[in-house]
């Protein structure tokens, strides 16, 4: 696939587990234990870091935030398991976070011999 393709599903992927969370925890479902402003911070601003070079295309910055998408999965994972009432938010969330890493590794794959030159010279 062409690198703009996957550079899209990266971000529908990112954007996508941004939204869910910030629905989940800011409406549908907010935290009884702790505030909802902190734990929209505590969840949502690690997400916006590496927003800059995912909407520009930088390899390094999305090679990086798939560390970050590996987290999510984690935490939608033990939500998955712990939490029944939430099971759908937590089922939508390990879909956008598997697909920010799948693309992420697509689109670092496609645009591996960009900049180098021809091996043909």
């Amino acid at each position: 696939m062409a690198p703009a393709v996957w550079q899209r599903l990266l971000l529908a992927g990112h954007l996508g587990t941004l939204a869910v969370l910030v629905a989940w925890y800011g409406w549908l479902s907010p935290s009884a234990q702790l505030p909802t402003a902190l734990v929209l911070l505590a969840l949502g601003v690690p997400l916006l870091l590496p927003l800059r070079g995912l909407l520009h295309g930088r390899r390094y910055t999305v090679a990086w935030s798939l560390f970050l998408a590996i987290a999510y999965f984690a935490h939608a994972l033990v939500e998955l398991y712990s939490s029944p009432a939430d099971r759908l938010y937590a089922g939508i969330e390990l879909m956008t976070t598997l697909t920010w890493f799948v693309a992420g590794i697509g689109y670092v794959r496609s645009t591996r011999d960009e900049g180098r030159g021809s091996r043909d010279e």
